[in-house]
């Protein structure tokens, strides 16, 4: 018997319908729809230029023997955020007559992938857009890539001599890179590698603001801040760079208050102290000339546009105007020429070009079909089948009272109840528990029908659905993909990229293919700011349902790590063709995941010697008779074919 499924609405299904319950027109409607087909459409250009059908593009993608789980990358979406940044800014830049620049860079610490941080710096070449790094090997990164002149590099975290004598170098190979002080004693060092090579680096100081953020993030902002000076230590940096002529050389005040910042006024606030102290240390004899407002720029993951710690209440605009006009007010006031203007904003430029996409493996379907009555049954499971009948009848009844529903839904569980007690005394068997599990769960399908017609919905019985939720198998680790939803609740938004013209039958959420119970998404965006349980549609035989993680291109990828030693997933670079119709598109680049075979080196395990240890294993089962040669063929053959496949589940 086919398993029934909650239903609350009569009325057909619409794509506005979908839309409204995953808020998709609310977090995705720059870039993403839902077109005829009900399939999640991609506009990697913007609303107005060319889509595509992401569910055919999976199907494309997976005949090319990319199979799920699939990170796929549009080039186009992180081009147009370098854009709509740069141009948020000049537009702000013109409106308050500010006479100074805006030089943005990209903080590598937040994708170091190489196509990522590629496509970056050439797109965004002609706005003169830079780099920060944050370690050596970052800096590294940065070096090699950066090539503009004009371009910033911003170079941040712990430095020891070695990092900053590399900065210094490069910048007698015509870059630009600013070493920023964030601890005391990076000055003795930067005097040190000064003289040690006859040449002054760029310099700039963290500041530690008494503004505080909020959300995650608030506990270690303001003076708390792991990284930057006191006010009382940037006048000691002051004392030692002017004794070694070295004043002459600090061009920037760096801040940070936090990353997502999701209330404007905590933005207002941290620039309009951090202009102060800019203007104080031009006061001090510094030249200065750039202001770097740090990163925190955040994006609407829920889309409610509001201060939570899933939203933002302000746009990219607000942003820019904010930042520029603070500026340029404590600069007009103190007859100080408008500096350039820095910021590190790496999560507003790359969330929204990466989707994850995953395919589900099965779900724990509560089993409500109904055996057959059995001879010589326990008087628990009649009263069990005597409740669903019950139930059955109220189906005749045009308005029911709440009380009758109730009473009926007491009466099913206290019933299993007795049941479950009367198995752990030996009374009942197996078989016959099983049938109680089925008829309540029968009971729980019935009341669900009914609920329409009831004048008055008891609060226990609005809950019914969320018991008979499911558990959907995610063909995917948490762990690796998307860290920050175990260990740090970030929501994402997610939903199925097909069936959407389908009403949603089921409430569900996903545990991953991992054997660790924290492997699970369980928190998903809702229109009051999250939900346990997510709509999703039956499994249909024979049919793939694939779910789309979106917003998660920052960081993800770069802080998942090797839990159950399962790799990266395999990775494609898709652009958009310019031939005006949509559907054109071409893959630039594939990233093919982790083999079996490297996830065993990166734990010291060396494949050759395992395979060795099988097939020394097989020859001596096979001298005792225990193994035929061609099970053992096929079994060495089955791990040799493993160690070359990526770490997930395919068929």
């Amino acid at each position: 018997m086919e398993t029934k499924k909650f239903n609350y609405e009569k009325n057909s299904w619409s794509i506005e319908k979908s839309n409204k319950l995953y808020g998709l027109n609310k977090w995705g409607r720059e870039y993403f729809s839902i077109n005829s087909s009900g399939n999640i459409a991609v506009h990697p250009k913007g609303q107005n230029n060319q889509s595509l059908d992401l569910f055919e593009l999976v199907e494309e993608l997976q005949n090319r023997n990319l199979k799920l789980p699939l990170l796929i990358r549009f080039d186009d979406i992180l081009e147009d955020r370098v854009n709509q940044l740069n141009l948020a800014f000049e537009k702000a830049i013109k409106n308050y007559k500010y006479n100074g620049k805006y030089k943005g860079v990209f903080p590598i610490k937040c994708n170091q992938q190489r196509h990522v941080v590629e496509k970056l710096i050439s797109c965004g070449d002609k706005w003169n857009f830079g780099l920060e790094a944050g370690s050596k090997a970052e800096l590294l990164i940065a070096l090699s890539i950066v090539k503009n002149p004009k371009s910033l590099l911003i170079c941040n975290g712990y430095k020891d001599q070695k990092y900053i004598e590399t900065a210094i170098l490069a910048r007698k190979i015509g870059l630009q890179p600013i070493i920023v002080i964030e601890q005391v004693d990076e000055i003795d060092r930067i005097i040190s590698a000064s003289k040690k090579l006859g040449a002054a680096p760029l310099i700039g100081i963290r500041a530690k603001l008494g503004s505080e953020s909020s959300g995650h993030w608030g506990a270690t902002s303001g003076e708390k801040a792991k990284f930057g000076l006191s006010i009382s230590n940037i006048m000691i940096a002051i004392d030692k760079l002017k004794k070694v002529n070295l004043l002459k050389d600090l061009k920037l005040l760096h801040f940070h208050v936090g990353s997502q910042i999701n209330n404007i006024a905590i933005i207002k606030d941290a620039i309009q102290e951090a202009s102060q102290i800019y203007i104080e240390l031009k006061k001090l004899g510094a030249p200065m000339g750039h202001i770097d407002v740090g990163g925190g720029l955040g994006i609407d993951y829920d889309g409610s546009q509001t201060s939570s710690n899933s939203s933002t209440n302000y746009s990219l605009q607000n942003y820019a105007n904010d930042v520029v006009a603070t500026i340029k007010e404590c600069c007009k006031v103190n007859r100080i020429e408008d500096p350039i203007i820095v910021s590190e904003s790496g999560r507003a430029i790359v969330s929204h070009f990466s989707i994850l996409l995953f395919n589900i493996l099965g779900s724990d379907v509560k089993e409500s079909s109904i055996s057959n009555i059995k001879k010589n049954e326990s008087i628990l499971i009649q009263n069990l089948r005597d409740t669903l009948e019950s139930i059955n009848k109220l189906k005749q009844k045009s308005l029911i009272e709440g009380a009758e529903i109730q009473e009926a839904w007491n009466d099913a569980i206290k019933f299993k109840e007795d049941v479950l007690t009367a198995f752990r005394l030996g009374y009942i068997r197996l078989e016959e528990r099983a049938i109680a599990e089925q008829l309540t769960w029968a009971c729980a399908h019935a009341l669900i029908e009914v609920l329409p017609k009831c004048i008055s919905i008891p609060k226990d019985l609005k809950q019914l659905p969320t018991t008979l939720s499911r558990i959907y198998y995610a063909n995917l680790s948490v762990f690796r993909s998307t860290p920050d939803a175990w260990a740090i609740d970030q929501l994402f938004p997610i939903m199925p990229i097909h069936r959407l013209t389908e009403k949603p039958n089921i409430l569900g959420h996903f545990a991953d293919i991992t054997c660790d119970s924290d492997g699970k998404i369980s928190k998903f965006i809702d229109q009051n700011d999250e939900k346990k349980l997510l709509e999703l549609h039956d499994l249909n035989d024979g049919e793939e349902y694939i779910i789309g993680i979106f917003l998660g291109g920052a960081y993800q990828e770069s802080m998942g790590n090797l839990h159950n030693l399962f790799g990266s997933t395999n990775s494609v670079h898709i652009s958009v063709l310019d031939s005006g119709e949509s559907g054109g598109y071409q893959v630039d680049h594939v990233i093919r995941g982790d083999t079996k075979s490297d996830v065993l080196k990166y734990m010291q395990h060396k494949p050759e010697e395992i395979l060795e240890r099988v097939r020394l294993a097989s020859e001596e089962a096979i001298q005792k008779g225990n193994l035929e040669i061609s099970d053992a063929r096929q079994l060495i053959d089955h791990f040799e074919t493993s160690l070359r496949q990526n770490t997930y589940l395919h068929e």
